[in-house]
């Protein structure tokens, strides 16, 4: 069983919930892993490092609608004292960990894996983590969010099975309220909310290099249900597979089947069916994949039934080794629901309109690549056009809810990212990005609570066998907000948030964890009305076994 680290930075409208101690997400997972089967889905040349050198890649992700937002979510890293230990044959895996801090912080997390077979692998991971106060009037910005998951891997010569299933359960208040008078005490009863999320999920795949035809299946049904009687259930299933027609050209088709049934006022039925077939051709020097990508959706609340045919044609070159140039030209239609949006902003209010998002031409140009020096880098130039692009804002009815604005004209976004990485012998890592966004809407005033530019820096230092330090830094510029009531347009301050982590090993099995989130002490507003809070810290302990 290995213990991995890994760190991502999630984007487009990626706030998940309120940003409570920091606002980035580092996560050392633990993972137990196999040895990846020989697969064709996507072959492309790689890029060759020198011998013996350990590579970090660093990659920029684009999600579905490329409009990048650092996830300020608050979260607490597993202790950095058991990456240290991975390659240790008696290596402890497992942990139990608890902290506190102020704000009236509790933090409580158990962590079991095992592998009881050679092809057979679990992990189950319980975390509560809870604030009594926040930012405004005490306990009426509490917080606590409590999550269960478990997990399996199950692999044969020819074959593999994951299966899991997880629980979330949010609970949380709209505490964006106005100002009340001295005296004037708000029922918290009437701004709270809770949210609970059941998911289960099972994949299979075929291992066997002797089989002609590469798939792979993938299924999964989520259910959520919020205090104010909405619910939404979502069903699907994705599926890939690869065909080779010769030594260089292969036959490739991804197929998506979502089954969706949301009910607030009324019920609404969503569903969204995809097929997409491409061909790719593969040389030592360059790929190049060509198809299309057919997309049915069906609304019963909107009478929407349509289908609707995009491109899906993508050049990656490779001039000589460690450099890549490539570009793209593709469509879609982004799939919402009320998940996904709860997931990008939780203060969303009741009866949200919901619909999907059409990415009617999405241009692409960039390079990525690697230097000898074990630095990586990525720069990417797109210019994408939308339908139904949203944006969140203040709601008019009370501000301190928030709705989802459509733009039902063209929306025309100019997207500049670029990232660079660099890893030092394990003792040193770095990643920076920047993601410079124009808008052009038709038909609403403003991508509200969009940025126009973001910066993530993301380090980590392993002073010694038993001393780790991570500090991440991210900024948002270019947060517009309205006030509907009154008709006032905002610009908010600019986010600037420092997040620092310590990491020191005691003993084996015993480690001590310090959290420092926005050291530099802004109470930001990622979103009007909701003031973050300012200098936070959690402490604690952790036992492995």
């Amino acid at each position: 069983m290995l213990l991995t680290l890994g760190f991502s930075s999630q984007f487009a409208l990626a706030q998940r919930g309120e940003i409570e101690s920091q606002t980035y997400e580092i996560i050392k997972d633990k993972s137990i892993e196999f040895a990846p089967a020989n697969r064709v889905f996507d072959k492309v040349q790689p890029v060759k490092g020198e011998t013996g050198k350990k590579k970090v890649s660093y990659q920029i992700v684009d999600p579905e609608i490329n409009i990048a937002s650092p996830k300020l979510t608050p979260a607490v890293a597993a202790s950095s004292d058991e990456q240290s230990r991975k390659d240790e044959p008696d290596a402890l895996n497992n942990y139990v960990k608890a902290g506190g801090g102020n704000y009236g912080r509790f933090l409580g997390e158990l962590f079991v894996g095992g592998r009881p077979k050679e092809d057979l692998a679990f992990t189950t991971q319980l975390k509560h983590l809870s604030a009594a106060n926040g930012p405004v009037d005490g306990k009426n910005s509490a917080n606590a969010a409590t999550s269960f998951k478990i997990g399996g891997k199950y692999i044969r010569s020819k074959y593999k099975v994951d299966a899991g299933f997880n629980f979330d359960r949010k609970n949380y208040y709209f505490y964006g309220y106005k100002p009340q008078p001295e005296g004037v005490i708000v029922d918290r009863d009437t701004i709270r909310q809770t949210i609970n999320q059941f998911g289960f999920n099972l994949g299979f795949e075929n291992t066997d290099a002797s089989v002609l035809v590469d798939y792979s299946v993938k299924t999964g049904l989520n259910t959520l249900k919020d205090r104010y009687n909405a619910s939404e259930i979502d069903w699907g299933t994705n599926l890939t597979a690869s065909v080779p027609i010769s030594e260089s050209f292969f036959a490739m088709l991804e197929a998506d089947a979502y089954v969706s049934q949301r009910v607030d006022q009324s019920t609404y039925n969503r569903n969204l069916f995809r097929v997409k077939p491409t061909f790719k051709y593969v040389t030592d020097m360059f790929s190049v994949s060509a198809g299309i990508n057919a997309v049915n959706e069906t609304d019963s609340h909107l009478d929407i039934n349509r289908t609707k045919a995009f491109p899906a044609v993508n050049l990656d070159v490779t001039p000589f080794s460690g450099l890549h140039i490539f570009a793209g030209w593709n469509g879609d239609i982004v799939r919402n629901t009320l998940r996904s949006m709860l997931s990008e902003n939780q203060w969303l209010g009741p009866n949200v309109l919901v619909m999907n998002t059409e990415k009617s031409s999405d241009i692409s140009a960039g390079v990525k690549g690697e230097t000898a020096t074990g630095v990586n880098y990525e720069g990417k130039v797109a210019y994408t056009s939308y339908r139904n692009f949203y944006s969140y804002n203040n709601s008019l009815s009370d501000t301190s809810r928030f709705s989802a604005i459509f733009d039902p004209g063209k929306t025309k976004v100019l997207t500049i990212s670029a990232q660079a990485g660099y890893n030092f012998n394990e003792l040193f890592k770095t990643s920076l990005k920047a993601n410079f966004f124009d808008y052009a809407v038709e038909m609403v005033e403003e991508p509200w609570h969009r940025p126009d530019l973001t910066l993530n820096w993301f380090n980590a230092l392993t002073i010694s066998k038993k001393l780790f330090v991570t500090a991440d830094f991210y900024m948002l510029r270019g947060l517009k907000a309205k006030n509907f009531q009154s008709g006032a347009v905002t610009k908010l301050p600019v986010i600037t948030d420092l997040n620092l982590k310590i990491d020191y090993l005691l003993t084996r099995n015993f480690s001590a964890f310090v959290n420092l989130n926005n050291v530099l002490g802004k109470r930001y507003q990622r979103y009007q009305y909701y003031p973050q809070q300012g200098l936070n810290f959690i402490a604690g302990l952790s036992f492995s076994f």
